[in-house]
C-alpha cells in the first residue's frame, strides 16, 4: 500500500505560494533570505527525498511549473530521478506543452483516484506544491505524512497550505531536523482514531 507524503516549502506563517519569487506575488524569493549553506543542505535533502520516492502526485499547475522551469530537459541527478519516477497529475483537462516522461493524468473523482493510486503504488507517493490538491487530500484523510520545510520568514500574503476543514485534523510531530542553519524540516503524521 502506498503512502501519501506531502512535501512543502512553507513559511512560518503557512504560505506555500511563490517561494521562488517568479510567480508574481511580489514578495521576492525566500531563497534570498537564507544562506548558501542553507540552500546546499536544502538541495541535498530534496534530492534524497526524490531518490526515496516511488511516485510523484501533483496538480496540473505544479506539473506545469516544473515543465516551465526546464525539469524535462535538465540532466542532473535530481532531474534525472524526477524524470524516471512515475508522475500522476490530477487534472480535469489534458496536459499542454512538452511532455514530462512517465506522466499519467488522473481523471474523474480526485478522492477515488488517489485512493486507488495508494493501492496501486507500493511505497512513498510524494506530493510537491499542489496548493489546491493538498487540502482535498487532507480533508479526506488521504495524507499519511506531512514534511514541512519551514523557512524562517513571515511572508504576510499568498496562498497558504491549510484552509478550513470539516473536522479537526490532529497531527503528531515525528521528527524535527535543522537544514543548514535556518530552515526547520518538521515531519508530522496524522493521529489515527483521535
Amino acid at each position: 500500500m502506498g503512502k501519501i507524503v506531502v512535501s512543502e516549502n512553507i513559511s512560518v506563517d503557512g504560505v506555500i505560494e511563490d517561494a521562488t519569487g517568479d510567480e508574481g506575488l511580489g514578495r521576492g524569493s525566500w531563497f534570498t533570505w537564507i544562506t548558501d549553506r542553507d540552500r546546499e543542505e536544502w538541495a541535498k535533502t530534496e534530492i534524497a527525498e526524490a531518490v526515496g520516492a516511488d511516485a510523484l502526485l501533483m496538480g496540473r499547475r505544479t506539473y506545469h511549473w516544473f515543465v516551465a522551469r526546464g525539469w524535462t530537459t535538465r540532466t542532473d541527478v535530481w532531474a534525472n530521478r524526477l524524470a524516471d519516477v512515475p508522475k500522476y497529475v490530477v487534472s480535469s483537462s489534458p496536459l499542454e506543452g512538452p511532455d514530462w516522461s512517465n506522466s499519467t493524468v488522473l481523471k474523474g473523482d480526485v478522492v477515488e483516484q488517489v485512493a486507488a493510486l495508494k493501492k496501486q503504488v507500493d511505497g512513498e507517493i510524494v506530493v510537491y506544491g499542489s496548493g489546491s490538491l493538498v487540502p482535498t487530500l487532507i480533508e479526506h484523510d488521504l495524507v499519511d505524512e506531512l514534511r514541512l520545510m519551514t523557512y524562517p520568514i513571515v511572508v504576510g500574503a499568498g496562498g497558504r497550505l491549510f484552509g478550513e476543514t470539516s473536522l479537526v485534523k490532529p497531527l503528531r510531530l515525528i521528527e524535527t531536523r535543522t537544514i543548514g542553519s535556518g530552515i526547520a524540516l518538521l515531519t508530522y503524521q496524522p493521529v489515527q482514531d483521535a
